[in-house]
């Protein structure tokens, strides 16, 4: 074995070793966000672990990160049957992690059995973290906290499953991108929250007076924890441009890229430097959150090609924003 060999194996096995310790930090931070920010005061921000949120008001004897086990593990079993190879082990893993750690969280900040199935604010952690009265701020940490450990996560090629297996499902059988497979689902979880919770449909407590005002601060923790995940991964960075270049496949592509994604992109015409070939490059640009999605389709529609992933930090134009007016435009 040469010494290249040796350094190029040590430096992918360091590169492995730091993004999976990355991986279970990741999963460490989103759980005590729930447990100690979210879970406590019934807001809903989406996925499975928010679904969970709205069963527990219905069966407390049952842990919320129990009732992430119940949803992920199917959806985890659905996606490595329907997309195989395709479905990354991290995500297994994050998946796997994250509803455990939240039940270990949750049995060590309440003092019994019977504060856990309440989830009562005043008792978690002698009631220190009593955030009643704070809704707002409890949704903003919260959201900060768990879109911080989402991104972590994320940043290492993997998600922690629910909401995001469904968009792939969705988008694979119904042609809905991503992003919006994404909304969809988690739109349906904060539905699910304002008619268990704001209205008391099938809680043992019924409604409260401001129960359906849970649903609108759900709302601002899903904004905050969306806008800090896309920082964490990609700084001021929203948008990403791809450059891809197949020898022989550009017709599948062309045909995903318009059909699947519903984008739009562009051929631009180039020569091989090696080989002096003439090719077509395809230049595109999509959400942050669909990067790993193309990824995975380019790897199945063609191993060989080329891809090419920058930043864009302004895009305009149809599908993105709007140009800016002439009169707000600086001289």
């Amino acid at each position: 074995m040469s010494a290249k060999t040796t350094i190029k194996d040590l430096i992918s096995n360091y590169t492995w070793w730091r993004e999976m310790f990355t991986i279970i930090f990741g999963c460490v931070i989103v759980s005590f966000g729930f447990v100690l920010f979210i879970n406590p005061y019934n807001i809903v921000p989406g996925g499975v672990y928010g679904l969970g949120i709205v069963l527990h008001n219905i069966f407390p004897e049952i842990q919320i990160g129990t009732f992430g086990y119940m949803f992920d593990i199917p959806l985890l079993i659905i996606a490595i049957i329907l997309f195989g190879k395709q479905f990354g082990g991290r995500t297994i893993f994050a998946a796997m992690m994250t509803p455990g750690l939240m039940n270990i969280v949750t049995m060590l900040v309440y003092p019994n059995q019977e504060a856990i199935q309440s989830l009562d604010p005043a008792l978690l952690m002698g009631g220190v973290l009593n955030l009643s009265d704070h809704l707002m701020l409890t949704c903003i940490l919260g959201g900060t906290i768990i879109g911080t450990g989402l991104g972590l996560v994320v940043r290492s090629n993997a998600t922690t499953g629910g909401t995001d297996v469904i968009a792939m499902i969705l988008n694979k059988y119904l042609h809905i991108p991503f992003s919006r497979g994404v909304l969809i689902a988690d739109a349906c979880v904060v539905l699910a929250g304002l008619v268990v919770i704001g209205f008391g449909i099938g809680s043992e407590d019924g409604a409260s007076s401001e129960g359906w005002l849970l649903s609108l601060y759900s709302l601002i923790c899903i904004f905050v924890a969306t806008r800090v995940v896309d920082y964490v991964i990609d700084g001021a960075s929203y948008d990403k441009l791809l450059f891809i270049i197949s020898d022989d496949k550009d017709e599948e592509l062309r045909s995903y890229i318009i059909n699947d994604m519903e984008r739009g992109g562009t051929y631009i015409k180039s020569t091989g430097l090696y080989s002096k070939k003439e090719k077509q490059m395809i230049f595109l640009v999509i959400s942050r959150r669909e990067v790993a999605q193309v990824q995975r389709k380019i790897k199945e529609i063609d191993p060989k090609a080329f891809l090419v992933v920058t930043d864009a930090y302004d895009t305009y134009g149809e599908g993105f924003k709007p140009f800016p007016d002439k009169d707000n435009m600086l001289n």
